[in-house]
């Protein structure tokens, strides 16, 4: 019994020791994240070069390239509803943002053990982790560090306005303006909850972009953003009055 708790203590000790060396090794290998003003910067870079690499050679200057900072208040409210409830958090905005021994833990069990613990922190690790994926950051240490990194400056609505900004559709089609301006050819703030939803099937997990952008399978479009338009009813996102209104439009592309 006494050699047990020996090994126990030693093993804690260890773990004391070898965890930090760990961290401090994976954070010297990325980029500096320290505030939000260091995140604004690395992705101004990276999606000024990607939408300038589109247009390059040609004249075309419709739209600005210039990254500004995102603005949670400046997206649609349908369209963070959609978001939401795909990432299979519909409660998020409803919970407290998770911090301290339940964060560290989530961040440990799924780098230790594959898997993490159910509640909404699983979005916002979620979310964190594709913001840090954005950045061009890989491997499961690193990536782990810049998550730790990114939440702890990042508050639960920032977190989603900064993914949606980053987000990747295809070359020089960075974030969700551009993506809602290529698709439907107006803005993202004037799109309906229908068209939304359209947009939405082009976000993770789904992958609707390219049929979006050339109309392909127009009927399996307006299935699927039915099936979104349920679920936020369902989830009591929207009502089921303007659910129901907009599963009687037809897909953007085929008006």
């Amino acid at each position: 019994m006494k050699t047990l708790l020996w090994l126990v203590l030693f093993l804690i000790g260890l773990a004391g020791v070898a965890l930090p060396a760990v961290y401090l090794h994976a954070a010297s290998k990325l980029p500096q994240l320290e505030t939000e003003f260091d995140l604004e910067k690395q992705l101004r870079n990276s999606i000024e070069g990607e939408r300038m690499s589109l247009r390059a050679g040609t004249f075309d200057r419709s739209r600005s390239i210039e990254y500004k900072r995102p603005e949670f208040a400046r997206l649609p409210k349908d369209l963070v509803a959609l978001y939401i409830a795909q990432l299979g958090c519909p409660t998020y905005f409803q919970t407290p943002r998770e911090d301290g021994p339940a964060w560290a833990w989530r961040l440990f069990s799924l780098l230790t053990f594959g898997s993490e613990p159910p509640g909404d922190g699983a979005c916002e690790r979620l979310i964190a982790t594709r913001l840090a994926m954005a950045l061009g950051i890989q491997g499961n240490v690193e990536l782990t560090v810049a998550t730790h990194r990114l939440h702890s400056f990042l508050q639960k609505d920032q977190l989603i306005a900064y993914d949606l900004s980053a987000l990747y559709f295809d070359r020089g089609i960075v974030g969700v303006e551009d993506a809602a301006f290529k698709v439907f050819r107006r803005e993202l703030d004037t799109l309906q909850l229908p068209e939304l939803a359209e947009l939405a099937l082009t976000l993770p997990p789904h992958s609707f972009y390219q049929d979006a952008v050339f109309c392909r399978n127009a009927s399996l479009i307006r299935q699927n953003r039915d099936v979104l338009l349920d679920d936020l009813a369902a989830y009591k996102l929207v009502t089921e009055e303007r659910a129901s209104n907009a599963r009687s439009q037809p897909v953007d592309c085929v008006r």
